[in-house]
């Protein structure tokens, strides 16, 4: 019965992914917690598991996600590398940082989070399509002059930090940090897809150690890790993602960037209220 309940956890997840173009992981969070929730799960340990889960699930898209981008040599490899490191060490530890947090804080912090999210997607949908247009236009002879390696490095150690403990990819902070310093909009979020892939590794591998050092006790889990839940919303999701990116090309995106907007404005205030209260 659980893994039916992932299944569709994924399927849902993997749609919106694809039918909003955002990161699955600011859809599986807020559904794990209330799945966890409704299970009986502690309280002190359901956002823990939401997270590290949600970031194990990432692994698998990443990987579909940087493939498809790889195909068309969108993917800065020297700018990957650099990142890299910083971003599977940051995660790791941010993962450490996470499993120190109680769950009550973990909610306000994700609520905030997910608050943010739906302010830059409901205000700041046209500064983006006209950023993507002006970087569109200038991408044959723009000067992409990012920062010096060891630069890279600490931009990767603070955005896996910050990943690890959103739970998500870290698109939403790779992306703005590649196109603040020239990086055309393709690039950039091929890139930060290529670098989904490190954050989603380095951030399930802590969840799941820091767990196991505090003994989860929560049934088919590793750590922070649920083991239902990652393999029904890997699978699930792999494959509705691309049915949401062919409906999302039928309908309008602005609307639909909106709607989800208020989607995550209603969780985001959830998980707030829920943790005052």
């Amino acid at each position: 019965m659980e893994l039916i309940i992932f299944l569709i956890i994924g399927a849902l997840a993997g749609f919106a992914a694809g039918l909003f173009g955002v990161g699955g992981g600011t859809i599986i969070v807020p559904l794990l917690f209330i799945v966890f929730t409704q299970m009986g799960y502690s309280p002190d340990n359901i956002m823990h598991l939401a997270l590290g889960t949600s970031l194990a699930t990432i692994i698998v898209t990443s990987i579909s996600s940087l493939m498809a981008h790889n195909k068309k040599g969108a993917v800065m490899w020297p700018v990957f590398k650099n990142l890299a490191p910083g971003l599977a060490v940051g995660c790791f530890l941010g993962a450490g940082i996470a499993g120190q947090i109680s769950g009550l804080y973990l909610q306000l912090i994700v609520g905030v989070f997910l608050l943010w999210v739906a302010y830059k997607m409901f205000f700041g949908g046209k500064k983006q399509l006209a950023s993507r247009a002006t970087n569109a236009s200038s991408a044959n002879d723009a000067n992409t002059e990012l920062p010096s390696k060891p630069k890279q490095l600490a931009a990767g150690g603070v955005i896996g930090i910050a990943s690890a403990i959103f739970g998500i990819g870290g698109g939403s902070l790779t992306v703005p940090y590649l196109t603040r310093y020239g990086v055309v909009m393709q690039k950039a979020v091929a890139t930060s897809a290529a670098c989904g892939l490190p954050i989603a590794i380095a951030g399930a591998l802590g969840f799941m150690f820091f767990g196991m050092q505090q003994q989860v006790n929560v049934p088919n889990t590793i750590g922070f890790v649920h083991i239902y839940a990652f393999l029904g919303i890997s699978i699930m999701s792999f494959f509705t993602a691309k049915l949401g990116a062919k409906v999302a090309h039928i309908l309008s995106p602005e609307l639909l960037k909106k709607c989800f907007a208020i989607l995550l404005t209603v969780v985001g205030c959830y998980f707030i209220f829920k943790g005052v209260l």
